[in-house]
């Protein structure tokens, strides 16, 4: 199901909790939120449909990946950048890092350890921001 966007900035600086099997249907509504905004954003979290869980979804070509609880355990050469959201105005200044090694569950609940780089290295950082409460 396609979500409104939150734009409350009180639900999106909480950090959000762990997510469980029994949160597939946000991972699902992520998704084809993510799909449905596909000409505007390249990344989500659950937030941002006002659910506080550990949980994002990002593009990558024309596939939208989903990761339940990812922790990013490993970054390097970090790199001044401009980013926006959906659900701020705006575009403010941050520091990524250009490659992640991110650990997390996929859609099967099963655990994943796998490093990025470039731009999808970049949007899942926004995304676990989110996870964290952090705006930028």
């Amino acid at each position: 199901m396609i979500r409104e966007i939150c734009k409350d900035t009180f639900i999106l600086g909480r950090k959000s909790v762990p997510a469980t099997k029994v949160d597939m249907p946000v991972v699902e509504d992520l998704l084809d939120t993510l799909k449905a905004n596909a000409h505007r954003c390249v990344g989500m979290a659950a937030n941002m449909i006002g659910v506080s869980k550990c949980i994002i979804a990002f593009s990558v070509g024309t596939m939208n990946i989903p990761m339940i609880n990812p922790i990013i355990i490993k970054h390097a050469d970090p790199y001044e950048t401009e980013e926006g959201c959906l659900s701020l105005d705006g575009v403010r200044k941050t520091t990524r890092y250009r490659s992640i090694e991110v650990e997390f569950l996929d859609r099967n609940f099963e655990k994943q350890k796998k490093t990025f780089t470039g731009f999808p290295a970049q949007i899942i950082q926004h995304e676990v921001d989110h996870c964290n409460g952090v705006l930028i």
